[in-house]
Parts: C-alpha cells; structure tokens; sequence
C-alpha cells in the first residue's frame, strides 16, 4: 500500500482490509500527480481509487494547519442522483477519518463536501460561494454554470484534481465534447494544470478515452483492469410467445413474474425504458405488493421525492424500484439483490452498467433478468447477453468539433473576461473534441456570434462585440471582443 497519512492508512485497513486491484495500481500514480484513467469492472472500489489519495492531502494540509477554506477537488457525475450519492458515501469517510485522528490526539479541521446540481436549493449555493466547500460535487451542466459566474470561478480557481465519473456516458455525445471545453475553460481559470482522474467500467477504445479526459497534448497513465465479471444472467419470457407487438394478456404475465422475483429477494431495481412506462409499471407492482413497497423514479419527478426514493431504498425500506436511467450509473443504492430490464437496452455496456447495480459490493455476484416485449426484442436480448458473455463491449465514437457547442461556449467564455481570438482558439484546441478544430470554422462562428444572422426583422442574434480597432492587425493584439 502507498504510503498514506497513518490514521488514513489505519483506518482503511480497518474499514477494507486490502485494496482491491484498480486501487492497488492506481493510487501510486495518482499520488504523484499524473493523470489517470481507471477502468475496472463495477463494485471494484474505483471511486475509493481516485478519491482517497486527495482526501490524504486534505488530511495531511488539517493536521499540520494548512487546509484553506478553497476548492481543491471537483468530482463531476454525469447524473444528479449520482452525484447526491457520491457526497453522502464521502461524508462518512471524512467524519470516520477526522473522529480516529481526533481519538489519535490530532486537531483535524473539518473536511467539507458539498453537491451543486439543478436540485442544490438556492441558500445553499449562496453558502457555498460565501464558504466554497474543499471537495465540490457537480455534473457538466453546474460546472458549465460556475464557470461563467463571478462567485463560481472565485470558488473554482483553487482547483487542484477533477474527477470524471462514469467518463464513457459522457465522452460518447454532445455532453461530453461540451464537457471538454469546460474543463480547458477551468485549467485557464487556475492558470496552471490541474490532475485529471477518469472512471469507468465500459471504455472502448480505451487510449480515446483517455484522450477524451486530458486531450491531445498531455499524457496519461492507464490503468486497466478490464470490464469482465461473474454474472447471473438470464432472459424472462413469461406467458404466450412473443409477437411484433406485446399484448395485454402477456404484460400482465410480465407483471406477475416481476412481482414473484421482487417477493423472492431482498431489494430490486426494475430499469424501463421510458418514463411513461416507469409510472404504469410502478403502479401496476404497488397494487400487486402493496403501495409501501414499489416506487418510481426519473428525472421527471421533484427533488424531494426522488431523494426519498433513494434513502428508503438504500434503508431497505422498499422491495423495489422502477427507474429510467436516473438510477443506472455508478450509484450505490445498497443491498440491491436483483436488476430486471424490461425490454431491449439496444446496447452492450448499458446493459452492464444496470445489471451492475445488483451485487455492488466486494465478492457478490450481479444478478439480472431481462424480459424482451417483442419477438425483435428476444433475439436483441440473446445478442446482448452472448456479447457480455464473450467479453465484447460497444465501441464509443465521439463527436468531433460540434459547432453549436463551441458557440455556447465561446460566449460564456467572452462573459467571464476579455481574450484575443488566438488566445481562444489555441485554448479551446486543447481539448479532445476540438483538437482539429479549423481557424476557418472557429473565425466563421466567431463572425456569426458577432454579426447575427439575417431575419425578416433585420439582423438578429449578435451575442458578441468584435473590437476590430483593437484587434489591431486581426490576429492576437490586444482583448479581441466581449458580450
């Protein structure tokens, strides 16, 4: 083990005993400071990976006084329910951490971690600007927020490591290509560079990936453990056989098979599709096992309600939960025994990832029961599950210079300070996503923020000044344009 803090190195050995491989091998070069990219199959303690070596220097500036009242860790989840689950497993850490080095005589500060998401109630993001938390869980689209904002980019400028959860449901779309602009917008914000530390357990083709999270001009050290893991997995197909399209007769078979499996185990997580099918589904289990013990939950429903899903699951409070993909990604949502798809997820890691959410813990095995709705659906299933069974995973293919982002960003980026269009356009080539990002195609976005476009009503949509008296000779001579 690498030499930690000794009251974090005794009280992990009291909490796990030994590290598991993925921590084994990660945390030497995460404790040097190199940029890391972890995939390793899920319950394998990756998170505990990237975050302990950053808590041991939290708790080595506490004891020796040094721990300022900054920002020094970013953890960015692609889902909110993650990201609320994230800060509660980490505040049992710090206070376990912080009560056994107070019973060792140590006068340990405390170590805050807070959560800025689209939930995060306004009082608390005004506290947390006033006192900027030293670990700060968010997702891309609050990191986007804090960025443009004055109180967010004085929270932010302290930055040291950022962690990028679940990296490979980001780096596959849109989300993630705005991701990577954010993230050169934050390295231009500290004014140096800051430690990158990717998680995932489906990643293919691993080396983009890693190229994904630090782009194409710094390193990064892979740690790959693989995806593969021991699963008990089968397809469900309860009542008459499949057709082009699922009767009624047969949902109502479906309906009952799920309801003997949730009798059977502990906890279940039923993953759908749609949100429209996860309430008629919720529903349709509660009259069958009882209001109390089925609930949904999507992104569609409030705060309130969807937090209290999640505590009473993880409380062992409910036999089952019926969820879209709010619930599908990295969460640790307890003693789940047992995952049910209903229908096609018409992708190999999606699959893994829910099917993951059953024995998340070290040494259980997932178990997964897939119920196919169509005859298409069954041979899809089939497929799937030879393909995890063969060890096969989707390949990610990422958008390339997406224009409509870079004009998003080019604009809060104007709103936060002054640049010359040089200075932009080498920061934002820096990124993955943009790495081959023509001077034509950025001048061209730049003329259109700053012109407008030609309506009936004249020109509209000029989001953007040009100072081309300023700009001097067009190239870099001074700050070259601002909101």
């Amino acid at each position: 083990m690498v030499q930690f803090q000794p009251v974090v190195q005794e009280w992990f050995r009291d909490r796990f005993g030994e590290p598991t491989e993925p921590q084994r091998l990660g945390w030497p070069p995460i404790q040097r400071g190199e940029n890391v990219l972890v995939a390793a199959p899920t319950g394998s303690g990756k998170t505990l990976a990237a975050f302990l070596c950053a808590i041991d220097r939290l708790i080595g500036q506490s004891s020796r006084g040094e721990l300022s009242q900054s920002t020094q860790i970013v953890y960015i989840s692609p889902l909110k329910a993650l990201a609320n689950d994230i800060r509660m497993n980490l505040l049992e850490p710090l206070e376990q951490i912080q009560q056994l080095g107070n019973s060792r005589g140590l006068e340990l500060s405390p170590i805050q971690a807070l959560v800025r998401t689209g939930d995060t109630l306004a009082r608390e993001r005004a506290r947390m600007k006033r006192t900027p938390p030293h670990i700060l869980v968010t997702t891309p689209e609050s990191l986007f927020i804090l960025l443009t904002s004055r109180g967010g980019r004085t929270m932010l400028k302290e930055t040291r490591t950022v962690i990028v959860d679940e990296i490979h449901a980001l780096a596959r779309d849109k989300r993630g290509a705005h991701l990577s602009l954010s993230l050169e917008r934050l390295e231009d914000l500290t004014g140096s560079a800051f430690q990158r530390i990717g998680l995932s357990a489906t990643q293919k083709p691993i080396r983009e990936v890693a190229g994904f999270l630090t782009g194409p001009n710094r390193r990064t050290r892979i740690i790959d453990v693989g995806h593969r893991r021991k699963m008990d997995l089968a397809i469900e197909v309860p009542g008459a056989e499949r057709g082009a399209v699922i009767s009624h007769e047969t949902w109502d078979d479906v309906y009952n098979r799920i309801t003997e499996l949730i009798e059977k185990h502990r906890s279940t997580l039923v993953f759908v599709n749609t949100r429209r099918l996860a309430e008629r589904l919720a529903h349709q289990l509660a009259q069958r096992l009882g209001e109390a013990a089925v609930q949904a939950h999507h992104g569609s429903l409030s705060r309130e309600i969807r937090l209290d899903v999640e505590s009473r699951l993880k409380r062992g409070e409910l036999k089952g939960v019926v969820a879209t993909a709010s619930l599908e990604l990295g969460i640790d949502v307890g003693w789940v025994d047992l995952v049910c798809q209903i229908g096609s997820t018409r992708n190999i890691s999606l699959l893994l990832q829910r099917v993951g959410r059953s024995g998340h813990w070290k040494g259980a095995i997932p178990k997964g029961r897939i119920f196919p709705t169509t005859r298409d659906e069954l041979l899809e299933c089939a497929a799937l599950i030879r393909s995890i069974h063969d060890g096969t995973l989707d390949r990610i293919i990422m958008p390339r210079c997406p224009l409509d982002i870079l004009a998003q960003q080019m604009v809060a980026a104007a709103a936060s300070r002054e640049w010359s269009d040089d200075e932009m356009f080498s920061r934002f080539r820096r990124a993955a996503s943009y790495r081959n990002l023509s001077r034509q195609d950025f001048d061209r976005i730049l003329a259109m923020l700053s012109e407008g476009i030609s309506t009936r009503r004249g020109r509209r949509g000029a989001y953007l000044h040009w100072d081309r008296i300023r700009e001097g000779s067009g190239r870099g001579e001074g700050p070259a344009w601002w909101p």
